[in-house]
């Protein structure tokens, strides 16, 4: 709604979005919640080790680091708020190919005779 006050009165926006006009003023003057204010200073400290990680530290990692400090929240918090910031962990595992067929072999013979067709 900010963003169209220019071209639109808050009372018109209000009555669309069925929001009060005194909702949309508290909301502007209420300061942040401590929810709020505790997950901002928690994304600082996720986005410091995750460069200090170079970048590689995924939520699990992260939460351990933190429950190593002494903070305890739970990693699905540390998940949203890696993902509302943008931050991914690097997963670094490649398929492993344990068997390759030599092209140049010739397939094994059917010496049990399968017949897969039934009458």
């Amino acid at each position: 709604m900010t963003a169209n006050q220019a071209e639109y009165s808050v009372q018109v926006m209000s009555r669309t979005l069925g929001v009060s006009r005194s909702g949309f003023y508290a909301h502007h003057s209420r300061p942040p919640s401590a929810r709020q204010a505790a997950d901002d200073a928690l994304t600082d400290r996720i986005v410091t080790i995750h460069e200090v990680s170079k970048e590689t530290y995924g939520a699990p990692r992260i939460h351990a680091e933190l429950a190593d400090e002494g903070v305890h929240v739970g990693r699905k918090r540390i998940e949203r708020l890696m993902k509302a910031k943008g931050l991914r962990g690097v997963s670094r595992r490649k398929f492993v190919v344990t068997t390759e067929r030599d092209p140049r072999a010739r397939s094994a013979s059917d010496l049990v005779d399968r017949n897969f067709y039934a009458d």
